[in-house]
């Protein structure tokens, strides 16, 4: 068996080092070739998992190919109890309110500032019965000082028409709105800084977990392995 690929953060440091200033080994963000395409393609997401296109109109995807079945996938997602090699976590501690994954806290360093509420609107496990595309989500309303107003994990089987070749796509859909306040977003500069982290953090977060999941489906055909702690 291959060793685990990934190293656990131990402290604040290593976690800027790991997921600030490393550079992702895939770049995830998924990019327009103008605003209108970007619009309808975001529109179009959003419909699709219940977000009103009116009230949240800046869209921040990320997307990323994993080699697992999209149902692997998401139980992975699903098992997540806050504790994760691919998040974080000394910096941005994820507090599961009553253990579970439809009310999170997350606190700046552990215990101070409250960066951001996670609440689930809904949580979709099992796919349409006309859906080809498997899709799975979980769908959170964000409040607190994190400038997010809708985050989405969406999973599904790859589509080879757009090129696509892993077995499942994994995306991080982010509609902002900074502090409650729409305009927020209409500060370029404020919304160019903001997004830069943004984007390389989730970048990051979005690879290492591309990394774990593929290795331990992988561990899947050693059953005579012992399982290893994530």
């Amino acid at each position: 068996m291959k060793p685990l690929p990934l190293s656990r953060s131990t402290s604040v440091f290593s976690d800027i080092r790991q997921y600030f200033l490393n550079k992702p080994l895939c770049d995830t963000l998924i990019r327009f070739s103008s605003d209108e395409v970007k619009e309808a393609y975001c529109n179009s997401i959003m419909q699709r998992i219940g977000i009103d296109v009116h009230q949240f109109k800046l869209m921040n995807i990320h997307r990323v190919g994993i080699e697992v079945p999209s149902s692997y996938l998401f139980y992975e997602l699903m098992k997540w109890n806050g504790d994760s090699i691919c998040w974080p976590n000394h910096m941005a501690k994820v507090n599961l309110q009553e253990g579970k994954i439809d009310n999170i806290v997350i606190t700046l360093l552990g215990r101070f500032y409250k960066l951001f509420v996670m609440k689930s609107i809904r949580i979709h496990q099992i796919p349409a019965l006309n859906d080809t595309d498997n899709a799975r989500y979980f769908l959170y309303q964000c409040s607190g000082g994190y400038p997010i107003g809708i985050f989405s994990l969406y999973v599904r089987t790859s589509i080879p028409e757009r090129g696509e070749e892993e077995m499942s796509q994994l995306f991080f859909l982010t509609s902002f709105n900074f502090y409650g306040k729409q305009f927020w977003s209409r500060i370029k500069p404020l919304r160019a800084a903001w997004e830069f982290v943004h984007n390389r953090v989730t970048a990051n977060v979005a690879c290492r977990f591309k990394q774990l999941v593929e290795w331990k489906f992988e561990n899947l055909k050693h059953p005579d392995i012992a399982d290893q702690s994530e």
